[in-house]
């Protein structure tokens, strides 16, 4: 029955130490439904899913699923998959070194005489992969493979093992528009063979366009449960927020687009990498926000990596506020000015372990020098400081930074670097992955810092957010930059014409 209630979470409450996670929530989840789990990072929503999993333990409460009697209490991922409830996460969770066939019969391979069965299983796993439309090699290593591709095999694997309940958390976060619309097709296959999906992700046109429910969350607590095609967007974002909605696109100040005459703060003449990006000309001047667009591929991360060092460039000038510099690694970036908030804030941003303060001044420690440390009670006010600047939502100073919400974390790390007080700061994808809120914040940031006399770079893959930040683009294609765009020259048709390859000279 397709109005059958697969999964029910009744007044399910969580505290950590100084927060209360979630606060009697309720969710519900129907047969052959998709069902979106919204909410601002700190919203409750992982911690929902984390007990849900039997990740974490929850108070009080009950869950119930369909052909399980009484409340059900999962103690482990594994139980809960025996339970019928199978996840995928944003960083696929397989072996990238063991072939499709091995990841998908990963501890239960079929076996003769206590032998596993290769030839039955690669059959069975180009069986399941055909079944899902997905024609490939299955006993190819699966690091041969996109990342596009190692979800759906992710995805296959829990359907697999007899999934009544599927999560789908930041699913899409790594995939391009092709992709994702096959991502789509799937979850609408899975959805017509009544699975039912549980759907977590920050982009709201992907929410109203595959999604049948939406259940919000704030502040650990339950706002509602609405029909999405009953629920406008701008509705969506006020009950995410608890205000009315900010119209983002009045982030940036209106006016005329005005002659940049400042100060030339970045002037690099050449630079280049061989195998990442080709040598390119830019000239930044303070307080511009200058944004790199292009496909996912086009060489922004790269442009902006051998900028500051972290991939050593092998050509070209580069002067900073008129004065040549050497940039061979970071610490050289640093020392002439430079901030880099790199576009993996978990492998190359913030270092887990370690607490929020500690986290804040990390890269003004490095700057001073190791063998001048800051005294406890300067790191204190310091972290204290920008704990309340940035409204970093943490329990305190001292807290782990790995059990704050992403964009909390993405908060710490654009603190870290402000605390440099850099003249140019580069941000790659500062608002990935977090919520709209967030987002706002960050973007609005962005301007005033520009406001200040601070020049910036922002890449970003979302177009509307570019033109709420940026005065002035430069467009990259295949590794190589191929135009700019001036600031009254900024608009979606603009943008997608010079990406596609008629974009104006350099």
């Amino acid at each position: 029955m397709p109005n059958e209630i697969v999964l029910a979470m009744r007044s399910i409450s969580k505290t950590f130490p100084g927060v209360q996670a979630l606060d009697h929530v309720d969710f519900t989840l129907r047969r052959g439904e998709i069902h979106a789990l919204m909410g601002e990072n700190g919203a409750g929503k992982s911690t929902l899913i984390k007990v849900l999993t039997g990740v974490e333990e929850f108070e009080s409460g009950e869950i119930t699923i369909a052909g399980f009697k009484g409340n059900m209490i999962n103690h482990s991922p594994q139980e809960a998959q025996a339970h019928g409830i199978s996840t995928v996460y944003q960083e696929v969770n397989l072996c990238p070194n063991l072939s499709v066939a091995e990841n998908l019969f990963i501890g239960r391979e079929p076996k003769r005489a206590g032998i596993i069965d290769w030839k039955t299983m690669n059959t069975k796993a180009k069986d399941l992969m055909e079944s899902l439309d997905i024609h490939i090699d299955v006993t190819r290593a699966l690091e041969n493979y996109s990342i596009a591709l190692q979800q759906m095999f992710a995805i296959a694997r829990a359907v697999d093992m007899s999934a009544k309940v599927l999560i789908l958390d930041e699913p899409t976060s790594s995939l391009d528009d092709i992709e994702v619309e096959k991502l789509f097709h799937l979850m609408n296959r899975l959805k017509s063979e009544g699975v039912g999906i549980i759907f977590v992700t920050h982009f709201l046109e992907q929410v109203y366009e595959v999604c049948d429910k939406i259940t919000v969350l704030r502040n650990g607590a339950l706002v509602g449960e609405y029909e999405t095609e009953k629920l406008p967007r701008v509705q969506l974002v006020a009950k995410m927020m608890g205000k009315d909605f900010d119209d983002l696109a009045a982030i940036k100040k209106g006016g005329e687009a005005e002659e940049r005459s400042g100060e030339l703060v970045i002037d690099a003449q050449g630079i280049g990498k061989q195998g990442t990006i080709k040598p390119y000309d830019l000239l930044v001047r303070k307080g511009e926000v200058i944004g790199l667009t292009g496909l996912l591929g086009s060489g922004r991360s790269e442009l902006a990596r051998s900028l500051y060092g972290a991939d050593k460039p092998d050509s070209g000038v580069l002067k900073v506020k008129g004065r040549q510099v050497s940039v061979s690694e970071p610490l050289d970036a640093m020392k002439a000015g430079m901030a880099y908030l790199p576009e993996n804030r978990k492998e190359e941003g913030i270092v887990s372990d370690l607490s929020v303060r500690d986290n804040l001044i990390l890269a003004l420690q490095a700057k001073k020098g190791m063998f001048q440390p800051f005294g406890r009670k300067e790191q204190e006010e310091l972290a204290d400081k920008y704990i309340e600047l940035l409204q970093i939502k943490t329990a305190g100073r001292e807290t782990p930074v790995k059990s704050l919400s992403g964009g909390n974390q993405q908060k710490v790390i654009l603190g870290r670097w402000l605390l440099t007080d850099p003249d140019f700061l580069i941000l790659d994808e500062p608002t990935r992955g977090i919520d709209v809120g967030t987002k706002t914040e960050i973007q609005k940031l962005v301007v005033k810092l520009s406001e200040e006399g601070k020049s910036v770079m922002f890449i970003s893959s979302e177009v509307e957010e570019m033109l709420r930040t940026c005065s002035r683009m430069a467009v990259l294609r295949d590794g190589q930059k191929v135009g700019e765009l001036e600031e009254g020259e900024l608009d979606q048709n603009n943008i997608m014409k010079a990406i596609a390859g008629g974009g104006g000279d350099e």
